[in-house]
Parts: C-alpha cells; structure tokens; sequence
C-alpha cells in the first residue's frame, strides 16, 4: 500500500489515479475529504478528472488506512497545512489544483492562505464558514457508536435520491471511523474561523454549494465569499442533499472540469 512517511511515527495512506497520454505531462489534483470520510469519498469524481489530470487522494490523519489518533491528539490549523503541503510536495510536483469537500475545504483555503506556492486554483464544495456545533453529535457517538450516527444524521446529507444501497454505502464508509478521531477532530472543527483568512486566498476558486435549504450554505456564508473571494466563480446545484460532492459527483465534477479548462485557455489581446 502507499504511504507517505511524514514523522517516523506517522504515516499518510494515498492512492493516485493517472489515466492522462502516457507521453503528456498533466497537472495535478489533490483532494481533501471532509470529517469521517476517506479517499473513497471521492469515488465518483476519479472517471472525469484522471484522464486528464494526475488525481491524489489521501486519508485525512487519523482516517481511513492514515496512522490513528488518540482521542485527546491536538489537531491545529498549521497541522493541516502542513500535511497536504507535504502532499503537494512529495507527489504533485510542488504545486497543485486542490479540491477540498465540507470541512475539507477549510484545509484547503488555509493552505491557499499561508502557502499561495503549491495552490493552482481551488474548489470548495458545501464548505461552510459557520463552525459546528458537535456537541449532539459527540453525544449521540459516544453512546450508540459511530454507525448509528452517521445512519440518522444522512438523509440532509445526500438528500432525497439518494438510493437505500447508496445511503448504506456511505454509513459503512463514514460510521468505520474511530470515535478517538471523531472526538480529536470535531474539538478542532468546532473552533476554527477561516473567514478572514479568505481575503488572503489569491488564486482562482470554484465555490459549489446546493439550493436546499437544509444545512446549505447560509447566505451571510455566500456573501462572505463574495466579499472576500471575490475571484470565486459560485455554483449552486439543484439538489436537496447538503452534501454536494457526495449527492452530485458527476456534475460536481463536470464543473470543475470546465473551471481548470478556463483557466488553460489562451487569452487573446
């Protein structure tokens, strides 16, 4: 299996998915999943962006195959960072297009923040600028398990057509990570502000959110965007699943396609 070896006693799982001409030389993407996912989240997203990108995907720290975390294990702002960072540098080239779903893509506007160097562009799909509030969360896990969690908080998630085998795959997928995580995670997530830090994000962005009212962004989120990212192209996808990456991964990805392609295009004089 493929594993970065960033401390002797800590190691990032990845998996990278090239189907680009064997003789180009394509850009690379690197994709941030949100809380209790795994580089399979983006499962869906791999068909349309490998054949004409070099495609990284990794578990989060403390997710999926990564190396485990204790329950009190301090995550922080420069942490995350600091691992996609090494992401970028020791398999992208040095830079990147980076995607980051939910929380996700609270990494990735911080990395854009503090390391402009390695980011291309960025996409941001159903990142709120709100932090949680896991309190009901952390409760419901530590009493009936981490199934049972991700099981009744679903359906706002993927929405309504999303099929029964489709809800259950995603349960198997986020209820198997381990409550220390959950715990060490959301304690960070429910702290942090990356609002003021959009202003410093220069590079071109792709903001993609849904029309459902449940658990989309707010509109004071869409406005801070667009006050302080302003370069942000916003796209809002017909869908009741908060979860946009997850219930529309074909358009989602579609979009993102056309997003990097303008961004290659030649400008005329």
């Amino acid at each position: 299996m493929p594993f970065l070896d960033l401390t002797p006693d800590f190691q990032l799982y990845y998996e990278i998915d090239d189907y680009t001409d064997a003789w180009s030389e394509p850009e690379s993407i690197v994709m941030v999943h949100g809380f209790t996912e795994n580089t399979t989240a983006w499962r869906a997203w791999v068909p349309h962006l490998a054949r004409r990108y070099r495609v990284i995907r990794f578990d989060q720290r403390g997710f999926g195959r990564s190396t485990p975390v204790t329950r009190d294990f301090r995550f922080t702002n420069e942490l995350w960072v600091d691992n996609v960072a090494r992401i970028i540098e020791h398999l992208a080239g040095g830079s990147a297009h980076v995607i980051g779903a939910k929380s996700g893509g609270l990494v990735t506007i911080e990395l854009a923040a503090q390391r402009p160097d390695l980011v291309k562009s960025i996409v941001l799909a159903s990142t709120p600028l709100d932090p949680p509030q896991p309190q009901n969360w952390l409760d419901h896990m530590q009493t009936h398990g981490m199934r049972s969690w991700a099981r009744v908080t679903m359906p706002p998630r993927l929405g309504s057509a999303m099929p029964p085998r489709g809800i259950d795959w995603w349960v198997d997928m986020m209820g198997s990570t381990s409550l220390d995580t959950a715990f060490a995670y959301l304690r960070w997530v429910s702290t942090i502000n990356v609002g003021p830090d959009l202003s410093q994000v220069k590079c071109p962005a792709l903001v993609l959110t849904t029309t459902t009212p449940r658990r989309a962004y707010s509109r004071s989120d869409l406005d801070v965007y667009r006050e302080r990212l302003p370069q942000a192209r916003i796209e809002a996808l017909d869908v009741d699943g908060y979860h946009v990456a997850a219930t529309a991964p074909d358009e989602c990805a579609r979009l993102t396609l056309d997003f990097l392609d303008r961004q290659r295009a030649p400008t005329g004089d």
